[in-house]
């Protein structure tokens, strides 16, 4: 059986990404695909939020404090639903047993963007899951470094 590894849909080729198109990663999906069974994920569209919709913003109002996603140009805050969803969607990923995951660099719920803090979805993924072996797309684009993280991916499926 292949190891079950959550990716972000976009990356997939769905056309689930605010301007209606995607991120297709064609040489990530034609290396591992062989050798994983890919679980997409995309917290946006999968928590209500129509494609294409308004770009997000991710916010901090004073240093320490926890990032906000909201909705540009409007304001509109969407963290609590985005959390809400994120809690149970990794309910249902706990069932799947996941052996990895695959996000979508710089997006406000799945990147673990390093200057603003962890997307929402990344967060709660990574908090649940700390073991875990998780990367963005733009970590895997070399041969040597798609082996590493597969290697994470079989240990981690081993137990």
């Amino acid at each position: 059986m292949k190891p079950r590894v959550g990716i972000s849909a976009c990356l997939l080729g769905e056309a689930v990404r605010y301007d209606g198109g995607h991120k297709l990663d064609k040489p990530l999906l034609d290396a591992l695909g062989p050798l994983v069974e890919w679980v997409p994920v995309c917290p946006e569209v999968e928590s209500g939020m129509p494609v294409p919709r308004p770009t997000l913003d991710v916010r901090r109002d004073a240093p320490g404090e926890a990032p906000r996603v909201v909705i540009h140009g409007t304001g509109e805050d969407v963290t609590a639903m985005l959390i809400d969803w994120s809690s149970r969607r990794l309910d249902d990923l706990e069932a799947l047993a996941l052996s990895g995951f695959v996000l979508k660099s710089r997006s406000p719920s799945c990147g673990l963007l390093p200057r603003d803090g962890r997307g929402i979805f990344a967060a709660a993924l990574t908090e649940r899951f700390p073991d875990l072996p998780v990367r963005e797309e733009g970590e895997l684009t070399d041969a040597a470094a798609r082996q590493r993280f597969l290697e994470a991916v079989l240990a981690h499926a081993a137990g």
